[in-house]
């Protein structure tokens, strides 16, 4: 993506920031030459009215450079602004259309880095451009003119402290851009255990592991410091080295002058003149050597934002999409076959099955026995390897994901909350729900039952991540929410694990009754969760190892048999499944 779309807004301000800023350089090139005036001709010949009318003049430029100063400033950094938040923005909208692939890829912990840090380095560069490219060289180039005019054998001075300044500034860039580079990546590595600390900081301190994961993240923050104090120490050479060069040229100047005052081919204000001409010149300088310090990190921002943007979606919509009119929900499996980015396995092999509406169809099996990775793939979360999945009749790659993801709704595996109200959590199944609605939904749910004990009932703020709810709390806030959907087709990733058995026998008896016209396929560990369905699947190692109804597979399917022996005593097994 180029820059210019997020700069193209700004360029009437861009435009604004070049007039104000020449209208400052112009007011620094005319004042030493009225210092020189006052020097010779007011103070050297004792004339009063020319000193005050040369001092008015010289406070008039000083003030109008001033105010085109402030006003070039406060218009460089609202661009600035405004180009970060267009940066940021388009980030953001670039990774929601990611599948899940391209988030592993990257990762969250960089992806958040990318969207604020080096975004904020971005906008730092871009103010400091907006400041001094243009400003520092026309003061350079400006500075050398008005003091050639001024001596021609004075400037040569100049001339030979150029390649000093050069090398100082090759040296110095040259071992601290590679730095810049290393310290991006352990942020990104000090972002990932700081996230991953926040996260799990309840197992942390389940298992004492508070000293451990301190001593990590010291270990990553001081590596990470160690970093940035190198790159900073070989940084902080510049101005000292440049301050350096300006004095000695001061020096020089001065010491080469006096003869030439001495001889009278040179005055006292013309010498003044070309002094601050060459301080002009290498003030000018310094503020390019800082662009130096931060063009590196913005460059490697740059390439690391780039990088998010090149990425793109493996998952896009079709040119000539095909629209489901009157949509049923009928699923059908041909020969599915799938596996993960680098996996030399296939998760999910040449897998067909066919899911009616009307019908409940549940898949059980092991622990990475692929009934994750089979479900997510009719949203489309991950596209299949070979085979094809349809709904009425339709391949689903042929569907906009925007209308497939409509006719779906999931409770995933891993239930997420937001930040807000338990009405607002709920209500994201479906746009403009009243508060009518959401309470069925709830009902339904079996979540009204704890809802009606909260402080303020629907009202209720939920913390971050749930964190204020237990598991089972949350699981029902997440079923309501597809229930409030009504979707044509129903899909939980084993949403009831964390319910105890009469809970989980009343939300089933409701869910029943509630999608009687859709199809339900149901993932699931235990065995009361599934028992009633019509048809189940038993995945092994990514295969179909049996399906049939719950008496067919006790009877005949022994991957079956081991999951019912291993969840009710031998004696025991069917008078638990019957009840």
């Amino acid at each position: 993506m180029k820059i210019r779309s997020f700069v193209k807004p700004f360029w009437f301000t861009i435009t604004c920031i070049i007039i104000f800023t020449f209208g400052q350089v112009i007011a620094d090139l005319l004042l030493p030459n009225y210092m020189a005036d006052i020097v010779d001709k007011g103070i050297a010949q004792n004339n009063t009215a020319l000193i005050l009318r040369m001092g008015g003049i010289m406070l008039g430029v000083s003030l109008g450079g001033m105010i085109c100063s402030a006003i070039a400033g406060f218009l460089a950094a609202r661009t600035s602004l405004g180009i970060a938040r267009n940066l940021r923005k388009a980030i953001f909208e670039h990774i929601t259309q990611f599948s899940l692939s391209e988030f592993d890829r990257i990762g969250t912990a960089s992806l958040i880095t990318r969207t604020t840090n080096d975004v904020q380095q971005i906008q730092t560069t871009t103010f400091t451009m907006l400041r001094m490219m243009l400003r520092a060289p026309t003061i350079c180039i400006g500075g050398i003119v008005m003091a050639i005019q001024k001596n021609v054998e004075l400037s040569l001075l100049l001339l030979a402290m150029l390649p000093f300044i050069a090398g100082l500034i090759y040296l110095v860039t040259a071992k601290a851009v590679p730095l810049f580079r290393v310290i991006q990546q352990k942020l990104d590595a000090l972002n990932l255990i700081l996230r991953e600390n926040l996260t799990g900081i309840r197992i942390i301190r389940a298992f004492s592991r508070l000293g451990f994961e301190r001593k990590k993240f010291s270990a990553a923050n001081d590596d990470l410091t160690l970093t940035s104090v190198r790159a900073n120490r070989i940084m902080a050479f510049l101005n000292p080295g440049m301050v350096l060069c300006m004095n000695v040229l001061t020096i020089a100047i001065v010491w080469v002058a006096s003869y030439r005052i001495d001889r009278a081919s040179l005055t006292v204000g013309d010498m003044m003149a070309f002094i601050q001409y060459a301080m002009q010149i290498f003030m000018a300088l310094t503020s390019i050597t800082m662009l130096f310090v931060v063009l590196p990190r913005a460059f490697i921002s740059a390439e690391r934002i780039r990088e998010v943007f090149d990425l793109k979606d493996n998952i896009q919509d079709p040119q000539q999409p095909v629209s489901l009119e009157n949509c049923r929900g009928a699923i059908c499996f041909n020969h599915v076959s799938f596996r993960y980015d680098n996996a030399e396995n296939c998760v999910v092999d040449d897998v067909s099955f066919t899911a009616n509406p009307g019908e409940t169809l549940a898949i059980i099996g092991g622990t990475g026995s692929g009934k994750t990775s089979l479900i997510n793939l009719i949203p489309r979360f991950h596209d299949t390897e070979s085979g094809s999945i349809e709904i009425d009749g339709v391949d689903i790659r042929q569907m906009r994901m925007e209308e497939l993801r409509a006719i779906i709704g999931i409770v995933p595996q891993k239930t997420t909350l937001f930040s807000g109200t338990v009405a607002e959590n709920v209500g994201i199944g479906k746009q403009n729900a009243d508060l009518q609605e959401i309470k069925e939904a709830c009902r339904i749910a079996q979540a009204d039952e704890f809802i009606e004990f909260l402080p303020q009932k629907y009202d209720t703020e939920i913390a971050q991540g749930g964190a204020n709810l237990s598991g089972g709390q949350k699981q029902r806030l997440s079923i309501a929410r597809a229930i409030l959907k009504k979707p044509k087709i129903y899909i939980f990733d084993d949403s009831f694990s964390a319910l105890d058995f009469k809970t989980d026998a009343a939300v089933r008896n409701e869910l029943i009754k509630e999608t009687r016209e859709a199809t339900v396929i149901i993932v699931a560990q235990r065995i009361t969760s599934i028992s009633y369905a019509d048809n189940i699947i038993v995945m092994e190692n990514g295969r179909i190892a049996g399906r049939g109804t719950h008496e067919e597979l006790l009877r005949s399917n022994k991957v079956y048999q081991e999951i019912v022996a291993s969840q009710t005593a031998e004696d025991e097994t069917g008078n638990k499944e019957d009840e």
